[in-house]
């Protein structure tokens, strides 16, 4: 019998077509709804292998039911959804899909940045809804990413892609990461600093640490306090490296001037959570890699790591 290959949502078809030369492929009916609980645990209590999405939690429970899993594949760099401990423990591998989703993540941080600070969407939404009336001197003014400091949190493959980035801005650009990088910092003039110095001195504040116990609510209220009033929030991250409600109150009282978040805590960000309140707070549906080329080439990775799995092969992917 062939091994079996569950995939947790609709992919297309092209994606898929290799593992069915050498594999039985099994796929959940939605293309934009995860599994649920008990239909993963069902799943992977027949997997030899399994193709899951950043929202779909693997845990300890899904795992110890999974008698021949060989290897979960995630479609993201990030990995906090699987329980990986466990995973090791069963000898399960686990693989993501880095590289090839830097340079578009990167791109939608900076126009992130670009829309919160020049109030984008904010401004389309006026003139659509016909309250553009003419012209004022401080209509829908907002702040000059030109010339500003940057500090990115978290400056690894995307962070050294969003300061980049920044340069062609002209802005300083200041990091902070768990270890130093005096190679980008002699060839691209970055400038190391503490967590506490980068956000006093930063106009802009760009999070790209994965989430982890050490970075779980890194932000809170007393981090935010140390910004300036003028600065700009943005989250490309995972949504629990921020204090949600801190940042709420900051917003609300006007301590920072803005943010831009792509992720939140709980996805899909309820409704009526109080930051979709504020008219300063820019939000998107956790699209980061979301542009064509980069989703069909994180699928291929996933695909090429679940096959060389299952046929014996070097997995190039896997986390550590």
């Amino acid at each position: 019998m062939k091994p079996l290959v569950w995939i947790t949502r609709q992919l297309p078809e092209e994606s898929i077509s290799p593992l069915r030369e050498i594999a039985e492929v099994k796929m959940w009916s939605s293309a934009d709804q995860p599994m649920p609980a008990e239909e993963l645990k069902q799943a992977a209590g027949e997997a030899d292998a399994m193709w899951v999405m950043i929202s779909d939690q693997i845990t300890r429970e899904v795992i110890e039911v999974a008698p021949k899993l060989k290897i979960i594949a995630n479609l993201a760099v990030g990995y906090n959804n699987i329980d990986i401990k466990a995973a090791k423990e069963k000898g399960v591998i686990v693989t993501n899909t880095p590289d090839v989703l830097t340079g578009t993540t990167a791109d939608l941080a900076f126009a992130l940045m670009l829309a919160t600070a020049r109030r984008i969407p904010e401004a389309e939404r006026e003139v659509r809804n016909g309250k553009w009336t003419g012209w004022s001197v401080n209509q829908l003014t907002g702040m000059d990413i030109h010339g500003a400091t940057l500090g990115v949190v978290g400056m690894g493959r995307i962070g050294e892609a969003v300061a980049r980035r920044g340069m062609g801005f002209d802005m300083r650009i200041l990091y902070h990461n768990r270890t130093r990088k005096p190679e980008a910092e002699e060839k691209y003039g970055f400038e190391y600093a503490e967590l506490d110095t980068l956000l006093k001195e930063s106009d802009f504040v760009v999070l790209l640490t994965p989430l982890t116990p050490e970075t779980k609510g890194l932000i809170g209220k007393s981090e935010i306090a140390l910004m300036k009033n003028s600065a700009i929030l943005i989250n490309v991250a995972r949504g629990g490296v921020v204090d949600e409600q801190a940042l709420y109150e900051a917003l609300l009282n006007k301590e920072i001037w803005a943010a831009g978040l792509d992720v939140f805590e709980t996805e899909p960000v309820p409704t009526d959570h109080p930051l979709l309140t504020l008219p300063n707070v820019v939000v998107l549906p956790h699209i980061g890699s979301a542009s064509i080329r980069t989703r069909n080439n994180m699928m291929a990775k996933n695909t090429e790591s679940i096959a060389a799995c299952l046929q014996g092969k070097e997995i190039k992917n896997p986390v550590k």
